[in-house]
């Protein structure tokens, strides 16, 4: 048993929601009691104490969209890159990288990315990867990376006809075969989606095979409407909005993530109502390549059920949430914007959405629910409970305040040191692959 206590414990449990000296007990891989430490300390006296030294105890984060293999973009100078709108920065840059990933270069991004998401407090990814220098294998190599560092995981492969036939039929196999392996994992850490990029890359042949292959129970993980370019696109080759293309070939529905949907109008967001579709905003990604503002406060009104993602700007979920609350602000000239919406976001949707595909429930401290847990250390300045945390981590805190992570019952960082994981062999390991992707790059 594992009891971390001696902290003010914010549950998000309507029920029990703020513990002003409170503890969390853990045993295996689920919360087994939460209450005061004077309490659970008296009667768990064999327990291994974690001391949260008076810190802010809460349920750990989760990042509904991530992208794993822009880990080595960070600083990356690329020869003739100077890109004149959003198909540029995708050509360009990501494409570019991922056109030259390796196996090992995939395997090092993803250790760089969990590494800094334990850092961060996140213990649950939603990853988009693409890699198209080496397809196959490259969602196995992720996941034995995910049960390594002990991050739990969704993973998918970006299907794509950019860069021909051979190289799609690969992507859609390398999801295929991974759904099975997942549906055959007992550990419920690892799940898999169906994963395309857009639909301007995806011809209606290639949107009929993805649906082929994707089995009952499991949806798809694609961006949509992320540039307006995607939506002309749509319009000029197929005569319809890009969710009612996606409509048209069953790729909507409660399993699928619908990434960025910028620009989307009233009667898409309806048919994304009215088949329960999952929506991601990640405004840091969204601002960074100037792709717009999604009208994400009217797709939240509409009862869609929209998260918060990164993807794979940042690791740090509060930095996004920070963006995000200013960001609908501006763009609505309403300084009354996003107060609510932004943190219902990160700490009720996306535990919603990830509870649509891992079976063990996540996102509050509660017995039952999985033992992911951080530690912020964060001593408030001014009175705080349950009923105004959310403006104490707005304005307090950031990702680098987390001093401890555990996942699934596992302490992977205990007092800013990382356990079982030797952080400078491991970024050393990474920046060498670093090294040898930009000179794969830049010739």
């Amino acid at each position: 048993m594992i009891l971390i206590g001696n902290g003010k414990v914010l549950t998000r449990d309507a029920s029990n929601p703020w513990i002003e000296n409170g503890a969390v007990l853990v045993e295996g891989t689920t919360i087994i009691k939460v209450g005061t430490t004077k309490e659970l300390k008296e009667s768990y006296k064999d327990a291994q104490f974690v001391d949260a030294k008076g810190g802010v105890i809460m349920p750990a984060f989760i990042n509904t969209h991530e992208h794993i293999y822009s880990a080595m973009a960070r600083g990356l100078s690329i020869n003739g890159y100077n890109p004149n709108g959003f198909l540029d920065i995708l050509d360009g840059l990501w494409w570019n990288i991922d056109r030259h990933l390796t196996l090992q270069q995939t395997r090092k991004s993803a250790a760089a990315t969990y590494i800094d998401c334990i850092k961060n407090g996140v213990t649950t990814v939603f990853d988009h990867h693409a890699s198209f220098g080496e397809i196959e294998g490259s969602l196995f190599t992720i996941a034995e990376e995910a049960k390594r560092l002990g991050v739990r995981s969704c993973l998918c492969y970006e299907v794509s006809d950019r860069d021909g036939e051979e190289k799609m039929r690969a992507a859609v196999k390398e999801n295929a075969d991974f759904i099975k392996a997942c549906a055959n994992d007992k550990t419920d850490m690892l799940k898999a989606m169906m994963g395309m990029h857009a639909q301007f890359t995806l011809s209606d042949r290639t949107l009929q095979l993805c649906r082929e292959n994707t089995p009952d129970g499991v949806g798809a993980h694609i961006h949509v409407a992320e540039g307006i370019e995607d939506l002309h696109d749509s319009l000029q080759k197929h005569g319809k909005r890009i969710i009612n293309r996606l409509m048209d070939f069953d790729i909507l529905g409660p399993k699928t993530l619908a990434g960025h949907c910028i620009y989307v109008n009233a009667q898409e967001m309806e048919l994304l109502k009215a088949t329960d579709t999952m929506v991601v905003h990640n405004p840091e990604s969204n601002m960074g390549n100037a792709c717009g503002c999604p009208p994400t406060m009217e797709i939240v009104h509409r009862g869609i059920l929209t998260g918060l993602g990164t993807d794979g700007y940042t690791h740090d979920m509060l930095e996004s949430m920070k963006v995000a609350n200013v960001l609908h602000k501006h763009n609505l000239c309403d300084a009354n914007a996003a107060w609510g919406e932004i943190p219902t976001m990160l700490f009720e949707n996306n535990a919603k959405i990830a509870n649509r595909y891992f079976e063990t429930p996540l996102g509050i401290l509660k017995e039952g629910y999985a033992a992911d847990i951080i530690v912020s250390e964060y001593d408030p300045l001014t009175p705080m409970d349950d009923k105004n945390s959310n403006g104490h981590i707005l304005f307090g805190m950031n990702g680098r305040n987390v001093v401890t992570t555990m996942a699934n019952g596992k302490l992977l960082m205990k007092d800013r040191e990382l356990i079982g994981i030797d952080e400078a062999k491991e970024m050393a390991e990474c920046r060498e692959q670093a090294s040898l992707l930009a000179k794969s790059i830049n010739g």
